[in-house]
């Protein structure tokens, strides 16, 4: 995308925007992610700058952990600056770990990163990924590895190591991808830009989910947004939507919370139910609401904790929930607890949005900066190099 075909969208948006009322920090958020969109975008058109070279193996694509960083495989631009010595890339938005313990994390610039206990691999669109930006929990079904992104589902293949790609001509509802979860009966859930679709492994059908009645919803993205979905213990579905809270699905009835029922903010960026049976409810602009199946407790608004924007929930093995904040950095909640991890502990990123402790016990936290991993109450900052082990 050129310079000025962004500039058009950036003017159609914003005018969009100040017609809809708008907040002026919304604006500047709208105008700073543009610019860094555009810049790496691009940069994106010179492979020279933005991708390995061509070559006709896959070992182009191979980095033994040893190996050291290039600055200039990583976008980089005058607005923010975007690459850290040594960083795997600069935004890893989901963390992986699949049966035979190969951890794969998805990027916002250069698809996915697989790391097999000896090297990294790169699978970019050359690779036959299908796209950069890999923008949703990755799910898998019989063998099959599942990626959301912005431009469709990536299906990866490990019996010859490859992948294929399913978009609306496969009967997607939308291509942009932002949310996915397996329910106990296979189906594949997937939360998109215009709503949801159903995957059996083999054909999509569109899924229609009511709008609450908000008479002045403020949508971050887009109006049909599925933000995330989350099957609880009794097979209850949770739409998490853009502007609209909550909608809850029981098979027959669907069943709507937003503010207006003690939600703490109607933008959902995440759900989570932990052992206890408990929902935490991440929202963009209202910090985290936990509802224990009659009344809401709101996070924020109580001073328990700080920061508006939630992501990444995750529950440990002896109980105690992980969730990042944006800005703040990573709370861990035990008990009636809540401990915050940020940079006086060694977190290198006020940015986490993907949390993941694998099989070996190593702790994993990804995103703005790339990779870190809790080493007992301190993180490594993890680059090309390692620590891996």
């Amino acid at each position: 995308m050129t310079i000025q075909k962004c500039a058009q969208q950036f003017i159609q948006l914003l005018l969009k925007k100040v017609f809809m009322s708008r907040t002026q920090s919304f604006l500047w958020f709208i105008l700073a992610m543009i610019t860094i969109s555009c810049n790496g975008q691009k940069e994106q058109v010179d492979s020279k700058k933005d991708q390995p070279a061509k070559t006709e193996t896959p070992s182009d694509y191979l980095f033994a952990p040893s190996t050291k960083p290039d600055s200039t495989n990583i976008p980089n631009d005058n607005f923010a600056p975007l690459f850290y010595e040594g960083q795997l890339a600069h935004w890893i938005r989901t963390i992986h770990e699949d049966p035979k313990g190969n951890l794969w994390f998805g990027t916002n610039h250069y698809g996915v990163i697989r790391y097999d206990g000896e090297g990294l691999t790169y699978f970019t669109k050359e690779k036959g990924f299908g796209d950069s930006r890999v923008s949703a929990a990755v799910v898998e079904d019989n063998g099959t590895i599942y990626f959301g992104t912005s431009q469709g589902l990536s299906q990866y293949h490990p019996e010859d190591d490859s992948f294929s790609y399913l978009t609306t001509n496969d009967g997607l509802v939308h291509n942009e991808i932002w949310c996915m979860t397996k329910t106990k009966d296979g189906t594949i859930w997937i939360g998109t830009s215009e709503g949801v679709s159903q995957f059996d492994g083999n054909t999509f059908s569109t899924f229609t989910i009511p709008k609450s009645n908000i008479s002045n919803p403020k949508a971050l993205m887009s109006y049909n947004r599925i933000t995330s979905i989350m099957e609880d213990r009794e097979g209850i579905l949770w739409f998490g939507t853009d502007g609209y809270g909550i909608c809850k699905y029981d098979g027959k009835t669907f069943t709507h919370f937003t503010k207006a029922n003690g939600l703490c903010d109607n933008t959902i960026s995440g759900l989570f139910e932990d052992s206890a049976g408990r929902i935490w409810i991440g929202t963009m602009f209202g910090g985290i609401s936990l509802y224990d199946g009659q009344n809401f407790k709101n996070l924020t608004d109580e001073g328990l904790i700080n920061g508006t924007e939630a992501s990444s929930f995750f529950e440990d093995t002896d109980g105690s929930v992980w969730f990042a904040m944006e800005h703040v950095g990573v709370y861990n909640y035990y008990g009636n607890t809540f401990t915050l991890y940020n940079t006086d502990s060694g977190l290198g990123s006020s940015g986490i949005i993907s949390i993941l402790r694998d099989s070996k016990k190593r702790f994993w936290f990804g995103g703005w900066k790339g990779l870190f991993r809790l080493n007992g109450k301190q993180f490594d900052t993890i680059t090309k190099s390692g620590p891996w082990n």
